[in-house]
């Protein structure tokens, strides 16, 4: 499957579609997500032009992996969710049509405020 530079985080990334920004650097932005499922969610996306976990991993930089899972970080920290400031969080990532994911290009939601549950039911 090829990007498609018209997906939705695309768009919010060349700022042709607002967002409620969280944290932004050289390698992520976040933002919160507009249909909440939990007290807390949040959404991480890398900045390069990549679709899923695989493609990401595959293809990325060492720069832009350390980048992401440092801005993961760096977001718990920010919203008071993550296990050194508060009670943790979930980080999820759902990976092409089995994994459930919706929009193809990479993103990690962060769930947290409140006790998450189950991972599956």
């Amino acid at each position: 499957m090829a990007y498609d530079d018209n997906n939705i985080f695309a768009k919010i990334l060349r700022g042709e579609i607002p967002c409620n920004k969280i944290y932004e650097d050289e390698f992520v932005l976040s933002f919160y997500d507009i249909n909440p499922q939990k007290k807390i969610h949040a959404l991480v996306i890398p900045k390069g032009r990549y679709i899923d976990l695989d493609d990401f991993n595959l293809n990325a930089s060492d720069q832009e992996i350390v980048g992401l899972m440092k801005g993961i970080t760096n977001v718990s920290k920010k919203l008071g969710i993550s296990s050194i400031h508060g009670k943790g969080y979930r980080a999820l990532a759902n990976i092409s049509d089995h994994g459930g994911q919706e929009v193809p290009h990479l993103h990690f939601h962060l769930f947290g405020g409140e006790k998450v549950g189950k991972m599956v039911s």
